[in-house]
């Protein structure tokens, strides 16, 4: 089974099941989705005050939810799966504590969704999708207190990690389509502007597979008066 913890945002909650729908579809393993929501995380308590979602944090916590234990992914809510989640899965390395990708770019955009400010900082966006090595003994740092008393740079640039445990993942994983155009290899799409489900991301490149996979999302197949389907 793939644990698999999905940033959930209650402002954009579509973007949380379109992504997970596309998950199920894809993957050839079980798999358990947990959505990051806030409510939920009894042990924690959001303090920090510039966060333009409600799960830029709480990602952080996924190793005190696995009690440092095995392998878990956290991949954010604006994201859709193209591939099979399972494979991503396979390119664990136990040498490693954490694996992302290692983006290197300058954004496009000054701002991104509902306007919030769309900062350049070093390793932007390496945690958007991130294995987790739970049980790795550098982990065990990142305890619910760690986070809540930690700043967005010492966290998102793993900071408490020496760069060898850093493991790479290749850019198909997390691929940007708003940021770098359209990649029809592309494993994994990212919509870190903005989901198209906000009307000003809605013709985004490569939206129309968001929008197809939100109508997926909404499928019910319907009995006709004379009994077909």
């Amino acid at each position: 089974m793939i644990p698999i913890f999905v940033g959930f945002d209650p402002r954009e909650a579509i973007a949380f099941h379109v992504c997970a729908n596309s998950i199920i579809r894809k993957s050839t393993d079980v798999v358990a989705i947990s959505p990051l929501a806030l409510n939920n995380l009894r042990e924690y308590t959001e303090s920090h005050t510039d966060a333009s979602n409600e799960f830029v944090y709480s990602r952080f916590l996924v190793p005190h939810l696995m009690k440092y234990e095995g392998w878990a992914l956290f991949i954010d809510g604006d994201m859709i799966l193209r591939d099979d989640i399972a494979k991503l899965w396979a390119l664990r390395d136990e040498s490693k504590a954490v694996m992302c990708v290692h983006h290197d770019y300058k954004t496009k955009a000054g701002t991104k969704y509902l306007g919030s400010v769309n900062q350049d900082y070093p390793r932007k966006n390496w945690s958007s999708v991130v294995l987790w090595n739970c049980g790795h003994p550098k982990n065990s740092i990142v305890t619910p207190e760690f986070v809540a008393r930690s700043t967005g740079a010492q966290l998102h640039r793993f900071t408490w990690l020496d760069d060898s445990l850093i493991g790479k993942l290749p850019i198909e994983w997390n691929w940007l389509p708003d940021e770098f155009g359209e990649n029809q290899d592309a494993k994994l799409l990212h919509f870190t502007l903005g989901t198209p489900s906000f009307h000003e991301y809605a013709d985004a490149p490569m939206a129309s597979e968001w929008h197809r996979e939100n109508m997926l999302t909404q499928h019910c197949l319907q009995r006709e008066p004379d009994g077909s389907y």
